[in-house]
C-alpha cells in the first residue's frame, strides 16, 4: 500500500479540490507536495505522518481547516504559508517544533494554541495573520523571533510566558489593535 507522497508530487495542480481515499499507511508527505494547489479545500493528514515537511501546503489558498495528528512532532518552515482561507488549525500536543513562516500570511486564521512542548516562536511564524485575535503560548516559550506576529492587526492582548528571555525585532510590529501586553522580567533582548 501507499507509504509516500514525494517531493513536488502534486505541486502546481491548481484545479485539485480534494484527495479521496488517502490510505492511513502514508507516513511521509514530501516538501512542496501540494505547493500552490490553490483549489484544495480539505486534506486529512494521515495518522502515521510524523513531520509536515517544508512548503508542503504552501499556497493552498482554499484550505479552511487542518488538524495535525498526534503522530506529528514537527511542522517545518513555510508548511502552511499563504493558506489564506485557513481559519482553524488544531495542533497536537505532540508537536515540539514549528518552523519559520509555518503559518505566514494565513490571513483568515483567528486563534491558535501553541503546544506545551514548543520552546520557540520562530521568525515570521504568524506574520501577516491579519485575522488572528487570540494566541495561547505555553510557559515553555523562551524566545519570540523576528516578525513573529508582524501585522497581526486584530491581536488584542498578549501574555508573554515567564521563562521568555528574548523578544526579537519587530515581533509585534504593526499590531494596531494590541491594547495589553505582559512582559516578564527575564526578557533581555
Amino acid at each position: 500500500s501507499l507509504k509516500t507522497i514525494g517531493n513536488y508530487a502534486f505541486s502546481g495542480c491548481t484545479s485539485l479540490t480534494e484527495i479521496l481515499g488517502l490510505p492511513s499507511s502514508v507516513d511521509f508527505i514530501g516538501s512542496f507536495a501540494f505547493f500552490n494547489c490553490h483549489s484544495l479545500k480539505e486534506f486529512t493528514i494521515p495518522s502515521s505522518v510524523t513531520k509536515i515537511n517544508e512548503y508542503s501546503f504552501f499556497g493552498c489558498s482554499s484550505l479552511t481547516r487542518i488538524e495535525i495528528p498526534p503522530t506529528v512532532k514537527e511542522i517545518q518552515n513555510n508548511a502552511f504559508q499563504k493558506c489564506s482561507l485557513l481559519k482553524e488549525v488544531q495542533i497536537s500536543p505532540s508537536v515540539t517544533i514549528i518552523g519559520e513562516s509555518a503559518f505566514n500570511e494565513c490571513s483568515s486564521l483567528q486563534q491558535i494554541v501553541i503546544p506545551s512542548n514548543v520552546t520557540e516562536i520562530k521568525n515570521c511564524m504568524f506574520n501577516k495573520c491579519s485575522s488572528l485575535k487570540e494566541i495561547t503560548m505555553p510557559s515553555t516559550i523562551t524566545k519570540i523571533g523576528d516578525l513573529a506576529f508582524n501585522e497581526c492587526s486584530l491581536l488584542l492582548q498578549v501574555t508573554i510566558p515567564l521563562c521568555t528571555t528574548e523578544i526579537r525585532k519587530s515581533s509585534f510590529n504593526k499590531c494596531s489593535s494590541l491594547k495589553e501586553i505582559s512582559i516578564p522580567s527575564l526578557v533581555q533582548n
